[in-house]
């Protein structure tokens, strides 16, 4: 996924079935956080839930070649990615003090869908 958003610029939109993430910014390898308040996680099962930026912290994004993370706060993530792309996770954060998006805390990726918007 990274290797195909290096040559994008711009907001992305991440789906995982039936919840997922969008960001102002683009997905990008990184040690420290980034991104801006305008992201945020959805869920739109059995209907559709945003939960925007709380402003208690700035942890939006942050990625490496093993993890995403999307969202965070006292060692939860909102959204999280493993690096193959099978295993994923969500748990509430402060960030956006979401819930959690997935009927299991941790679960497996069946479907992943990004969008590079431009």
């Amino acid at each position: 996924m990274e290797r195909l958003l290096l040559t994008q610029s711009g907001p992305v939109l991440l789906v995982i079935k039936t919840f997922g993430a969008f960001s102002s910014t683009t997905i990008r390898l990184s040690s420290c956080f980034y991104g801006t308040g305008e992201t945020f996680l959805f869920s739109f099962s059995p209907e559709l839930k945003v939960f925007k930026w709380t402003g208690s912290n700035t942890f939006f994004m942050k990625g490496d070649a093993d993890l995403l993370v999307i969202g965070g706060g006292s060692g939860k993530f909102g959204l999280w990615l493993d690096g193959d792309l099978y295993h994923g996770g969500s748990h509430r954060c402060e960030t956006f003090d979401n819930e959690i998006l997935s009927p299991q805390e941790q679960f497996f990726i069946r479907d992943l869908e990004v969008w590079a918007l431009t």
